[in-house]
């Protein structure tokens, strides 16, 4: 039975729903209903509730007192507050009940403007030093000759390639801040900021970059349609262009037929410090065609829906905008910084065109293609990967589905991976096809038990509000993107590396948390160690020798590995809650938590926004280790089959060292968080008999 929260708006947050429909429904059994059912009932929900109700001003001053005075208290009265305070006041519970509503509208829109305002500032200041950099490259000369610096072929030193590349980031920061604050679509200019000086700056800067990349549009355009034309081949050929493995069960490219297909220009023989990585997979997800293909052409919503795969991305510039709603024909240079959840694997930088374009009415293409002149004018040691024709194939299904058929091509430069990561590496599913489709389909289902408005009892316990299940949903989504963007080797973080009492190698990092509410503030100390164990998979990890009481625990995903829980851990002295979200898909299974204050967690339960609670959190990552190899013999009696192989796990742990942002990092903050590290692995060894190993 669904719960009926239409009087009470959902917090508000950064993160957009990636859903238009109204509502969704879950059956009794866990399993997805028809969609238009959910839409029927939401609809027809509505029109029962749509009456319009006059709003009540109160204006005696003794009352005004006592509302203010619970408002602050508590802004999200239940009925038994507002039945008690209609009898203070000789009011209908009817008009207490709006008049906190009306309450909470004006305090969100206090709040607004003077978010808005600070925008406005930061906006200004970016153009600012924009437009001071455009002319400062433009006015470059010689002091001796007086001659531009530029020369013909538009080449032009590194320092000012990495100005360009760190000015497409502040912008697409600039955009992410713009669409967060919900006033102004991404991709406009407030009313304030706009003008005729920055007509130059609001459309493609295409021409901008004529002469430094080397791009021209009529030679993108082209490079487009080949690739969308290769891609479309790449989806749907078969033997013997893909071949599928008897061990692996995975479909692997026959290059040399590759070659045949598509011509010997693709060869990478030219290149002897590159190697080829290949891989195609196919999904149905549930998710609907136009919030799927929004999805890959905005630049925070693809980093938010691939959360452990993209550490960083921006819009380098937006070369055609597309037409329609879907966009159809949109053609965009793109940036991303690729990672796995380990500093042990260096991340890969790639520069890519990606373009949107519809092949039938049920047919939609995303493609990816690198452009060679990009990495050309680019420093080397920044371009590691370039995408051959990637992407994938999206079929509408017309139900709330769509299935994916997705391929991932690269051309990736050769480069020192530790041997306890060089199989899954090398062998492609690292960065492969299956590893992004396994995210989207998980992230998708994430999205739709967010949306959900009849989840069965069982699958929702400890929470009395539909707003508190959301809350307590976007809260752990926070925490685990936090997570992902804390562990992996990204620039953004600078890794010392210690040995521990194991002998195990921990990764070291710190930072200073100045005013991020979402954070403690203070210097945060980051531990992270990754280790090979000789187990499949598929295991939990379980805390002994602790009292704990599971307080809340919220399903977002079909498996049963995918559900958040609120823990309360007891102590002789204290008692501790701990948010944690567990996640599973085809390729890795994630376990992040993070302690939470009770009084936080409280309000957030009561439907409050959670933007402000701050959390650290750690956690695990566990995967495959990709060595699958070939049976000893060949054999129908299942019992007999048998592959070896182990697993990877990360495990990363965060700590506040200091409260004071100031303050420098201790030895003894280190030699605490080693500790941590090697009593968790130890327990975690023996727990699953794997000392000796």
């Amino acid at each position: 039975m669904g719960v009926d929260m239409s009087n009470k708006p959902p917090p508000t947050s950064h993160t957009k729903d990636l859903f238009a429909s109204p509502a969704l429904s879950l059956s009794l059994a866990g399993i997805f209903r028809h969609t238009g059912e959910a839409v029927e009932t939401s609809i027809a929900g509505g029109s029962r509730g749509g009456r319009r109700e006059d709003t009540v001003e109160i204006s005696s001053e003794n009352s005004g007192h006592t509302r203010n005075k619970l408002f602050k208290e508590s802004p999200h009265p239940d009925e038994k507050q507002r039945q008690q305070l209609s009898k203070q006041l000789g009011l209908a519970p009817r008009q207490v009940k709006f008049w906190f509503q009306n309450r909470r509208t004006q305090v969100k829109a206090i709040q607004e403007r003077h978010e808005n305002s600070l925008l406005k500032t930061e906006l200004e200041k970016l153009r600012e030093e924009n437009r001071a950099m455009r002319e400062a490259i433009n006015k470059s000369c010689c002091p001796s000759c007086g001659m531009a610096t530029t020369n013909i072929d538009g080449s032009m030193c590194t320092e000012e390639k990495q100005l360009r590349i760190e000015n497409a980031l502040l912008k697409a920061e600039v955009e992410k801040l713009r669409a967060a604050l919900g006033k102004y679509p991404q991709g406009t200019t407030s009313p304030s900021c706009s003008g005729g000086h920055d007509d130059e700056e609001n459309r493609s800067s295409l021409e901008f970059y004529t002469g430094i990349f080397g791009l021209e549009k009529s030679s993108i355009m082209e490079a487009v349609k080949q690739a969308t034309d290769e891609l479309i081949k790449m989806a749907n050929m078969k033997d013997p262009l893909w071949v599928r493995s008897i061990e692996t069960g995975r479909e692997i490219l026959n290059y040399d037929e590759y070659l045949k297909k598509f011509g010997a220009g693709n060869s990478c023989s030219a290149s002897p410090k590159r190697f080829i990585e290949a891989s195609r997979e196919s999904r149905v997800v549930f998710v609907d065609l136009p919030r799927l293909l929004q999805t890959f052409l905005d630049v925070n919503q693809w980093k938010e829906m691939f959360p452990c795969l993209i550490s960083k991305a921006a819009t380098v510039d937006v070369i055609c905008n597309g037409e329609g709603s879907n966009r159809n024909g949109a053609v965009q240079l793109m940036f991303a910084e690729l990672q796995m959840l380990t500093p042990m694997v260096p991340t890969r930088e790639v520069y890519f065109v990606r373009c949107c374009k519809q092949l039938s009415d049920e047919e939609w293409a995303i493609v990816d293609v690198s452009i060679d002149k990009v990495e050309d004018n680019i420093d080397a040691p920044l371009v590691k990967c370039r995408k051959r024709p990637s992407g994938c194939i999206i079929e509408d299904l017309s139900n709330g589905h769509c299935k994916v058929t997705w391929v991932e091509h690269l051309e990736c430069q050769k480069s020192t991976i530790h041997t306890m990561y060089r199989t899954i590496v090398n062998s492609g599913l690292a960065f492969g096809a299956r590893h992004w489709i396994a995210t989207l389909k998980h992230q998708c289902e994430r999205l739709v038990f967010y949306m959900a408005t009849n989840v069965p009892t069982k699958d929702s316990t400890g929470v009395a509000s539909l707003a508190g299940r959301k809350s307590i949903l976007k809260l752990a989504q926070r925490m685990t993107w936090s997570f992902c963007h804390a562990v992996g080797a990204s620039s953004f973080h600078t890794w010392t590396k210690v040995t521990s009492k194991t002998g195990d190698d921990i990764r070291i990092s710190s930072r200073k948390n100045l005013n991020d509410p979402g954070e403690p503030l203070g210097v945060i100390l980051s531990a992270v160690c990754s280790v090979w164990l000789p187990v499949s998979p598929n295991w939990d990890i379980m805390f002994s020798g602790w009292s704990v009481q599971s307080m809340v625990n919220l399903a977002k995903g079909k498996d049963q590995g995918n559900v958040v829980n609120i823990q309360k851990i007891q102590s002789k002295e204290d008692s501790m809650w701990i948010l944690q979200d567990s996640c599973t898909n085809a390729y890795e299974s994630m376990v992040v938590y993070g302690p939470v204050d009770f009084t936080g967690i409280q309000s957030v339960l009561t439907g409050c926004d959670s933007s402000n609670l701050a959390i650290l959190p750690s956690g695990f990552s566990i995967l495959p280790d990709g060595a699958e190899a070939r049976p000893l013999v060949i054999t129908s009696r299942q019992e007999e089959k048998c592959t070896e192989g182990g697993s990877l796990l990360t495990m990363a742990f965060q700590i506040l060292a200091n409260a004071s942002p100031t303050a420098k990092l201790t030895m003894e903050s280190v030699d605490s968080v080693k500790n941590l590290v090697s009593c968790t692995l130890r327990n975690i060894r023996t727990s699953l008999q794997c000392e000796d190993d």
